[in-house]
């Protein structure tokens, strides 16, 4: 194994290391007690407490300044490979102006929640902007992504309702699904028969919901979504979904997975967030009007949470009008840095799942392998991460690198080898 990995690093601050802080035994969460809470709590303590001690807790690291693709955490240089930023718009000069715009114009807030005084003229045009790039109606925005798959779900499927979830599906998903109050089945990933299954036997007259993402973030592949089309016209059943990762990616302009398959129209709830292509805060449904009424009068989550602040709502704004100018050679660039990637390490020897996008699973299969290969390139310049049971299953931990179009040939070459050098010495390739 390369020396490299022996040395440690730089030890990274825990919370008992800030001056007068309470340690874990000087009272609340962390007193002595015998209860389920203690065994939990005490349990991912000691396993972050180690991984610490052998210098390979990567998590949390603060980034301290951004240039292009590249990031300065904690004093050292990286190469970002674990950023959802895929068309590299972070730091675009219009993005920031307009935020910078909103901030002296409205403040850096608003009166509440949106239903009552915190709707503003801005919030009214983001929403309309999304549905017009979206080819629909009309759109609602929710705080974060994650409340917009958990509150959407949990108010349109009641009892006697069934809900479909591939068994992929991002958590925010799974978790609307076990909050509504009908029917919660799984059918296995991508696999059409096996929905058509669970769809033969829910009740005729039952309200169905299919939820999918259209990229799944862990593995990189892509949703049928034709065969998934057609399922739900045959058997009456709504088709949601999850675009977080296809937004900017699928599409020759970017708009995602019915542009990717031709399929102008074919989803009746279009999800997608505000946080990764798009670099603000938040999330969206977009569909017909009595669909995003119903959900602006229903959603938990929305009625009860505080709305986007100004900068962040212009933020949005402005960064759907430079998709829309700029997306066509921004996603060009974004491919061709796919492929480099993508066949570079295939050309090494590693396995990289069943990825079509961004999102490149490394297969590692080992936890101990899988955090000495991020060690290894934390500690010659690559920022990326591993993920480890349960996020995957058992045997399948890997590194999760996700390419960008502001990735330069250059960057993608450092990468690739700062990898298979990582490969070789943890024994992967």
């Amino acid at each position: 194994m390369d020396q490299s990995l022996a040395q440690p690093t730089a030890p990274h601050r825990t919370p008992d290391d800030a001056p007068g802080a309470l340690s874990a035994s000087q009272g609340g969460w962390g007193a002595p007690r015998q209860d389920g809470f203690t065994r939990k709590i005490e349990a991912m303590w000691e396993r972050a407490q180690e991984t610490k001690a052998q210098h390979m807790y990567y998590y949390f690291q603060p980034v301290e300044r951004i240039e292009g693709p590249w990031v300065w955490t904690e004093g050292r240089r990286k190469l970002m490979f674990a950023t959802y930023s895929y068309l590299g718009l972070l730091n675009h000069p219009r993005i920031v102006a307009a935020a910078q715009a909103a901030a002296e114009k409205y403040g850096t807030g608003t009166h509440g929640v949106r239903i009552l005084g915190g709707t503003l003229d801005l919030h009214v045009e983001m929403e309309q902007t999304i549905a017009r790039f979206a080819g629909r109606a009309e759109a609602i925005v929710y705080s974060t992504g994650y409340m917009t798959n958990l509150a959407t779900i949990s108010a349109l499927v009641g009892r006697g309702d069934w809900v479909l979830s591939d068994k992929w599906n991002h958590a925010s998903i799974v978790d609307g699904c076990l909050l509504a109050r009908g029917e919660f089945r799984r059918f296995r990933h991508n696999d059409m028969d096996d929905l058509e299954r669970l769809l033969r036997r829910a009740p005729e007259s039952a309200g169905k919901l299919v939820v999918a993402d259209a990229v799944f973030s862990m593995d990189g592949d892509i949703f049928d979504l034709p065969a998934a089309v057609e399922l739900c016209r045959r058997y009456n059943a709504r088709l949601m979904v999850d675009e977080a990762h296809s937004l900017g990616v699928l599409g020759k302009t970017g708009r995602g997975i019915e542009e990717h398959f031709d399929l102008p129209g074919a989803i009746d709830l279009k999800m997608g967030t505000l946080s990764k292509t798009i670099p603000g805060l938040g999330g969206y449904i977009a569909g017909d009007a009595k669909l995003i009424n119903y959900l602006r009068h229903t959603a938990r989550g929305f009625i009860f949470s505080a709305a986007l602040p100004p900068p962040v709502v212009a933020a949005v704004i402005e960064a759907f009008h430079v998709l829309e100018e700029e997306g066509v050679e921004r996603n060009r660039i974004l491919t061709r840095n796919v492929r480099r990637f993508i066949q570079g390490l295939q050309e090494a020897g590693f396995d990289t799942g069943q990825t079509q996008t961004p999102i490149v699973p490394i297969m590692v299969g080992t936890e101990e392998r899988a955090m000495a290969m991020t060690r290894y390139c934390q500690d010659h310049g690559v920022f990326v991460l591993p993920v480890l049971p349960p996020a995957v299953p058992e045997g399948t931990a890997r590194l999760r690198a996700n390419v960008t179009a502001a990735h330069s040939p250059e960057d993608i070459d450092f990468a690739l080898d700062v990898f298979v050098r990582a490969g070789k010495a943890t024994g992967v390739i």
